[in-house]
């Protein structure tokens, strides 16, 4: 079967719950962003606060270990998709 994914700026994106994984699972990282906090707006649920994690896709890395980079910020979803692909782009590049 195959997929189609939602991509932002050329990378797929994965959601279930409130987590959100940016990238392909073949390359070496993925930024996974987890929605901390929403607000609600006209019946909508807005983002207000995300914890964006860089990871490693090593299968040999336990999870703290795959843990490159995080941070926590009070911003909506296009903006932490922002930092992820900033993260994503640097990272690929090295």
């Amino acid at each position: 079967m195959n997929e189609k994914f939602h991509t932002y700026k050329g990378y797929p994106l994965v959601r279930s719950g409130r987590t959100i994984y940016y990238g392909y699972m073949s390359d070496p990282y993925v930024i996974m962003i987890q929605i901390m906090s929403v607000k609600k707006s006209d019946d909508k649920d807005i983002t207000e606060k995300v914890r964006v994690i860089q990871m490693s896709t090593d299968p040999n890395l336990n999870p703290l270990e795959a843990c490159v980079k995080n941070a926590e910020r009070e911003c909506g979803l296009y903006e932490a998709l922002d930092i992820a692909n900033v993260w994503l782009e640097k990272a690929l590049a090295q």
